[in-house]
């Protein structure tokens, strides 16, 4: 029985704004909002879940209204935590962590997580989604690491250099046969 998760990559979101769970979107990645609901519309989805992070419910919410459907809000489906604070670190920190991070599934910084930490608990409750809403469609509102690191445990293409080149928003549709992987396409394109 085949199921379809769409993960939805938040759109853009203001750098300084806000801490990590507050952080809202820009009013590009407002505009993209609706884009990303034509989209998705017409695909059937059933299931909308996400992070706890305004950034990514914000991106699934008016697709989820149009639908008549809640957001079930998933605590482990938020963005890898890099350190204890809860605010945005800036590039020129984030990008050595991240090469470091995932050429060492098993580094972390003092109050932070690993990404296979990360990659743990983001999975465990996709394969419950999976279990759970089997022969269903369900979009995941998701941030670029905590997705990318989901979709490296079914195929490792999905690592550093793939979470590298995907775009703030960006649609994922992925179909599988119970818990197996089947097959990956990219909905989003830029415009």
């Amino acid at each position: 029985m085949k199921t379809y998760i769409y993960m939805v990559r938040h759109g853009e979101s203001p750098k300084t704004e806000g801490n990590e769970r507050t952080r809202g979107l820009t009013d590009k990645g407002k505009v993209d909002t609706n884009r990303i609901t034509e989209l998705l519309k017409t695909e059937g989805i059933e299931i909308f879940v996400s992070s706890p992070y305004q950034r990514a419910i914000l991106t699934i919410r008016e697709l989820a209204q149009c639908s008549g459907k809640e957001i079930l809000i998933y605590e482990d489906l938020k963005e890898r935590n890099f350190s204890a604070d809860d605010i945005r670190m800036p590039d020129s920190e984030l990008m050595p962590l991240l090469n470091r991070s995932f050429s060492d599934p098993n580094f972390t910084l003092s109050g932070g997580e690993s990404n296979a930490d990360c990659q743990n608990r983001a999975i465990k409750i996709l394969k419950e989604l999976l279990k759970t809403y089997q022969g269903q469609k369900i979009a995941i509102g998701t941030h670029g690491a905590v997705m990318t690191l989901m979709m490296g445990y079914y195929d490792s293409q999905y690592d550093l250099n793939f979470l590298l080149h995907t775009s703030k928003p960006d649609i994922y549709k992925m179909e599988f046969n119970g818990q197996e992987l089947v097959e990956v396409k990219r909905l989003w394109s830029f415009n």
